[in-house]
């Protein structure tokens, strides 16, 4: 992976640059479609490409580790041709899952016992073996493992899960040496930055992160139910210590405002389910606010679904049809939406870029955050 920083807005301490892995170029900063078991939930590959047209999605290490299985994907010859996705992939290592599943695995100094919410089965996941289920995943950009802690979280129990997190992330980055690649590609290695809410810990966790001298660094732990003042203010701690030349991934956030303003803290790549969660519910993002598409304001309203024509959809249905399909419950109603969602999800951050590189994201963000927090 190479990462070309391109420029720095003057106002504050958002950046633009691209990173170029064996498939292809990612534009920064980025936001990431979530396609959690090989799918963008809702949306065909063709439309992912051509309507939304990210450079790069998830996939999650948890999910597919279970369903389909290694032996499938493997078969297969990587999650990419499994899929059909000839684009980038990043797969987080099932930290986060360990946090969301809190009734259902035990966590010591080895590693996570859970049981499937599938079938209920055993199963655990150690630093070193997680590294070998994502080398047999295939993606681009494979995640350290971590423990997510939750929020609110104890001072020393956040601060004893940081610095077990620090030394899984020694066992993987050791493990990881003996691993070749399997299909003909480089992977590059995130490490994650823990330490819940609490400056301290973040700080230590920034600095022990960065003397790992990773290619890229990430930042977890946020966006688990803690006030955005909080999930802002420990993001500029951490962003001031992570190297300036490497990229930084923010996970699992958030609302696009959350977005915008943590570009502005110096965040180059994030992923939410968000756009789909929510739109599968009727909530779509505009840029001149939210629209609850059930609401019967919308029952005759024949204009198009958003008048920037973001993507086809926008101009080809109105929102009146689009919520005559919600209110009959139709599938294609949250295709649409999903659709519309992760375009302005990856339109946001592409419009973020286009400011960055003029030298006016300042006022741009400022603008859109006003905006945006509005209920239409």
């Amino acid at each position: 992976m190479n990462f070309d920083l391109k420029t720095t807005d003057p106002k504050s301490q958002a950046r633009a640059g691209t990173i170029t892995t064996d498939h292809g170029v990612i534009e920064t900063p980025i936001f990431m479609p979530v396609g959690t078991v090989g799918t963008v939930k809702g949306v065909h590959q063709t439309e992912l490409k051509n309507e939304i047209n990210p450079d790069i999605i998830l996939g999650n290490t948890y999910h597919l580790y279970l369903r389909p299985k290694l032996e499938v994907l493997e078969a297969a010859g990587g999650l990419h041709k499994f899929m059909n996705w000839d684009r980038n992939i990043l797969t987080d290592s099932g930290g986060y899952q360990v946090y969301s599943l809190s009734g259902r695995r035990k966590i010591n100094e080895e590693g996570v016992k859970f049981k499937s919410h599938i079938d209920g089965s055993t199963h655990f996941f150690t630093p070193e073996n997680v590294m070998e289920i994502q080398r047999t995943i295939g993606a681009d950009i494979i995640m350290a493992f971590d423990e997510c802690t939750p929020y609110p979280c104890d001072y020393n129990y956040a601060k004893r899960s940081m610095h077990m997190t620090h030394r899984w992330l020694d066992r993987c980055m050791n493990h990881l040496e003996k691993l070749p690649y399997k299909y003909g590609y480089e992977q590059t290695f995130f490490p994650i930055v823990q330490g819940s809410t609490y400056k301290d810990l973040r700080k230590q966790s920034a600095e022990y992160i960065a003397n790992a001298g990773a290619q890229a660094n990430a930042i977890g732990g946020l966006s688990v139910g803690e006030p955005a003042e909080e999930m802002y203010a420990m993001t500029e701690v951490v962003t001031e210590i992570l190297p300036k030349d490497k990229p930084r991934y923010l996970m699992g956030v958030g609302t696009p405002i959350n977005i915008l303003e943590n570009i502005a803290l110096g965040i180059d790549m994030f992923d939410c389910v968000m756009p789909t969660r929510n739109a599968r519910n009727g909530m779509l993002f505009t840029a001149h606010g939210t629209i609850n598409i059930k609401n019967k304001k919308w029952e005759k309203d024949f204009s198009p679904i958003d008048e920037m024509a973001i993507t086809n959809v926008d101009t080809l249905y109105s929102k009146a049809y689009l919520r005559h399909l919600f209110v009959s419950k139709e599938m294609l109603g949250k295709q649409i939406a999903s659709i519309h969602n992760l375009g302005f999800y990856v339109w946001l951050t592409r419009e973020a870029r286009k400011h960055i590189i003029a030298g006016d994201f300042r006022e741009w963000k400022d603008k859109m955050v006003k905006q945006m927090d509005k209920r239409l």
